[in-house]
């Protein structure tokens, strides 16, 4: 087994810059390797793990859960009413921590609100608890090993010995926040704001740039009595004038955007449990422009000392300017010496050039934006377009809030074009900029990491490349696992009837109504609304069913519904154990049927629900795994 290790490692391509070959004296070997802990890095871990494949996840902190930990904005943003697989899972543990779901509502911009360290140990409990998942704290990525054209590995150096560690790995996983990894191996990407010709987004980009979001070094503030003093010494270049506008306490420059909240409700925006203030405060706050994306580790630590600097002088300007000097630096949060949090809080980096790319027009007319990517989503999401460029004059100030509806992310955006052995989760997904600003959020990158896990996962254990394993494969596997694929405010996980509606959803049949809605975007199923005759014409048109025999043009009866259904079985020569060949046998069933489903007697006069009719279309057909679907959500037949 070592020979062979050994021939193995001599044909290898291993690319990198300048390590000391000698130094690398351990190989490890997994099944599937995930660079980087944070917040979708620690899902897909997790996820691929519990489908029983051997993980090993690095992770250069010594902490897990990335923006929503180690870079402390730990308030999430968005999917509150969509509580889907590993985010849901998370969240509860939160209240078992915390007592209740009240208890974490603590500042105005979130719902769920905890203190950094409280989900960094919720995720490291959850990554222990299986046996099969490794994770190397303080490792970080160096360089990717490729045999030919597929990634079959990394190169990553522990930071406590500087040791260089080969990883071998069937399936990689790039989560590092600016994907760092998938421009090592040479997979195509982008990088900042493209112009609206390249997307057909029309949002006032007239030309590509480099421009990226702003990114924040967020303080976790500790309220220490009412008698104490935790100013901090005033830093260097400090000066009011940078802060002014970021309340109405202070606010003297009258050219500059004026603020809507007094200095307390400012603080409150983030308040956490336990007397603590998240401060990341986008209005003439903390936020700094820096576009670190293509710079070397090292170079990048120098640089993100001026974000350091930017929160320090916040911090003083809170204490000094505007009164607060009983408000100091958590000391039970962050272990560094400087009490800040352990990396900043990336908004924006690489994004992989996909199988997709998933653009604002998908999001706002998923139904008739073609391709039809809606029925290939593997994670949901429902926060607003929201982007920070405030502190670059360069950048066009656009987007704040963009109306749109909730959303689902394409699986084809996760998948590079070119690149074997490579699935990319965290931030780096092939969305255009625009989209960045609301698939950046914490539930929507952690359902994403889930989805690679299972992408992951199922390409091991089929011996294929993740491009081919099918869509309704990994749909199907992530809904059983409690996740969403569509983003349905109102059948939730845990309705008796929750993974009918998802498929039935996922085929474009019984569409979903989206509608914006400020911090929570929705889409609506309806379940209890009755079918419209009209709209199932369109919906069920790619499955050639027959509506001659339908007398009603508007509400769509029981009797009627199955005619239509044993249309489609016998289009398709279906051979299942429902009696498509003796009606009476047939309608037998699903009267015995209805009644184990919840919904009383059979009648076939009575009108038929959305809700009624998608458990009967998934149960007897099956029109999620009748038609397959390729990346682009075309129609594939399988019969």
């Amino acid at each position: 087994m070592k020979k062979r290790l050994l021939i193995l490692l001599a044909i290898f391509t291993i690319h990198t810059a300048s390590i000391d070959l000698a130094a690398q004296s351990k190989t490890l070997q997994t099944d599937v390797l995930v660079i980087g802990g944070g917040v979708g890095g620690t899902a897909a871990g997790i996820q691929a793990a519990r489908l029983g494949v051997k993980v090993i996840l690095t992770e250069e902190t010594t902490w897990l859960g990335g923006m929503m930990t180690a870079a402390g904005v730990s308030a999430f943003d968005g999917n509150h009413n969509l509580p889907s697989g590993i985010w849901a899972e998370f969240r509860n543990q939160l209240y078992k921590v915390y007592g209740s779901p009240e208890k974490v509502a603590t500042g105005w911009v979130s719902n769920t609100l905890f203190e950094p360290h409280v989900g960094d140990s919720i995720l490291k409990s959850m990554t222990r608890s299986l046996s099969n998942l490794s994770v190397l704290y303080r490792h970080r990525f160096v360089s990717f090993i490729k045999d030919k054209q597929k990634v079959v590995g990394v190169v990553v150096k522990n930071l406590q010995n500087n040791q260089h560690i080969r990883i071998l790995s069937k399936q990689v996983i790039d989560a590092t926040e600016l994907g760092d990894v998938l421009a090592s191996a040479g997979a195509a990407y982008d990088l900042g704001m493209e112009a609206g010709s390249l997307t057909g987004e029309d949002v006032g980009v007239p030309t590509t740039n480099n421009i990226v979001q702003d990114l924040t070094y967020v303080a976790i503030l500790k309220d220490y009595g009412a008698k104490a003093d935790c100013t901090i010494t005033q830093p260097i270049g400090y000066d009011p004038a940078e802060f002014d506008g970021a309340c109405t306490n202070y606010y003297k420059d009258k050219s500059r955007q004026a603020p809507n909240v007094d200095a307390q409700k400012m603080l409150d925006y983030g308040k956490l449990p336990g007397k603590k203030y998240m401060l990341n405060w986008p209005g003439y706050g903390n936020d700094t422009y820096l576009n670190v994306v293509e710079m070397t580790p090292d170079v990048r630590i120098r640089e993100l000392e001026k974000a350091k600097q930017t929160t320090l002088r916040f911090i003083y300007f809170i204490q000094h300017e505007l009164g607060f000097k009983h408000l100091g630096l958590a000391d039970d949060e962050f272990p560094t010496t400087d009490k800040l949090a352990l990396m900043p809080y990336h908004r924006e980096g690489r994004r992989v050039k996909g199988l997709v790319r998933f653009t604002i027009n998908h999001i706002a007319k998923p139904y008739d934006h073609k391709p039809a990517l809606y029925r290939t989503g593997i994670a949901v999401g429902d926060y607003p377009i929201d982007h920070h460029h405030r502190k670059n004059p360069e950048a066009p100030q656009h987007l704040s809030f963009y109306p749109v509806p909730s959303f689902n992310v394409p699986l084809g955006a996760l998948i590079p074009q070119h690149t074997k052995g490579l699935i990319v989760a965290e931030k780096g997904i092939s969305v255009s900029n625009v989209v960045n600003g609301t698939t950046r959020l914490q539930p929507c990158v952690m359902l994403i990491g889930q989805a690679a896990g299972v992408l992951a996962a199922l390409s091991v254990q089929s011996k294929k490349e993740a491009s081919t394993i099918p869509v309704r494969t990994v749909q199907s596997t992530l809904i059983q696992q409690g996740a969403y694929v569509m983003p349905f405010i109102d059948v939730k996980a845990g309705h008796p009837h929750f993974e009918a509606v998802q498929r039935i959803g996922a085929t474009g049949i019984l569409r979903g109504t989206g509608k914006p809605n400020a911090w929570a975007n929705q889409t609506w199923f309806y379940p209890d609304s009755l079918v419209q005759v009209s709209f199932l014409k369109k919906d069920l048109a790619p499955f050639q069913a027959d509506f001659t025999t339908i007398q009603s043009n508007e509400i769509l009866r029981a009797g009627e519904a199955l005619q239509l259904i044993q249309v489609i079985a016998k289009k398709y020569q279906l051979n299942n154990s429902w009696e498509w060949s003796n009606a009476a046998k047939l309608n037998q069933q699903v009267t015995v049927a209805w009644q184990e489903w919840g919904f009383g007697k059979w009648d076939a006069e009575k009108p038929l629900s959305r809700l009624a009719f998608a458990k009967l279309l998934d149960a007897t057909v099956d029109p999620f795994v009748l038609l397959q679907v390729d990346h682009q959500g075309k129609y594939q037949l399988k019969y």
